[in-house]
């Protein structure tokens, strides 16, 4: 399964974004999986048709697509049907450079004494938006650091979908927030730290990928994930020895 993904029997330039996306064999395409490969290529702006599909279940199974039985084929679709959305991310270095920034609102929160997550709004590269925590001082259990974001963002752009911009949050998102990100139709949301206790983009449940929510959001976590948690637990063990 180590053998190089090669033309034929897929077509060249499907090789090569494949290749972008560190999919250079059939071991890795395997550890993808050909539904997840499809979205791939598909957000990769490849024109993509269910022969596609064939082709990388079929490479996966080390044989040719018309090997693939009618039972096979329909089960590649439904799990097509139900995939979580999947988009290409910017590169690390980029993300990181803005969630630093999401850092420095949560370190605003910190210092009010506001449970410190920060988040922005980044559209066509620019931050557009950047809000932090402000539940105690605004009386608002809503006031969380992504609603706010999203709020600003929405009277600049003068729309409430927000289609095509991403959110930096350095905290996993709770249920209520995943759920304005959903509406608000973001296209991808990059988190720092996990939330083990209320996290809704998948340590408690995943809202991004229930698709009968009609989601369109792509979600990604641990970028200075290290930084996210440490930053709310140097908060939580000053309020302990404050008591």
């Amino acid at each position: 399964m180590t053998t190089p993904l090669s033309t034929p029997p897929l077509a060249p330039k499907t090789v090569q974004l494949l290749k972008t996306f560190g999919i250079t064999t059939q071991a890795e395409l395997k550890s993808c999986g050909a539904v997840k490969a499809f979205l791939l290529l598909k957000a990769g702006g490849l024109s993509v048709t269910r022969s596609t599909l064939w082709q990388l279940a079929a490479l996966i199974k080390d044989t040719v697509p018309q090997a693939l039985n009618e039972v096979e084929k329909q089960s590649l679709l439904k799990a097509l049907q139900l995939h979580p959305p999947v988009d290409i991310f910017p590169l690390q270095s980029e993300m990181e450079a803005f969630m630093h920034e999401a850092l420095a609102q949560a370190q605003l929160a910190a210092a009010k004494g506001e449970i410190p997550v920060g988040a922005l709004v980044v559209h066509q590269g620019k931050i557009i938006s950047a809000a932090h925590n402000n539940c105690i001082s605004h009386h608002n259990i809503s006031h969380h650091a992504e609603i706010q974001a999203l709020a600003e963002a929405g009277k600049i752009l003068q729309n409430y979908r927000l289609d095509g911009c991403d959110v930096y949050v350095t905290l996993e998102p709770c249920s209520m927030c995943a759920s304005a990100l959903i509406q608000a139709r973001v296209r991808r949301v990059i988190y720092g730290a996990a939330e083990p206790k209320t996290g809704a983009a998948g340590s408690i449940i995943d809202l991004f990928s229930d698709r009968r929510l009609n989601t369109h959001t792509s979600v990604m976590g641990g970028i200075l994930s290290e930084d996210c948690t440490n930053i709310l637990q140097a908060f939580f063990n000053k309020k302990r020895n404050y008591r």
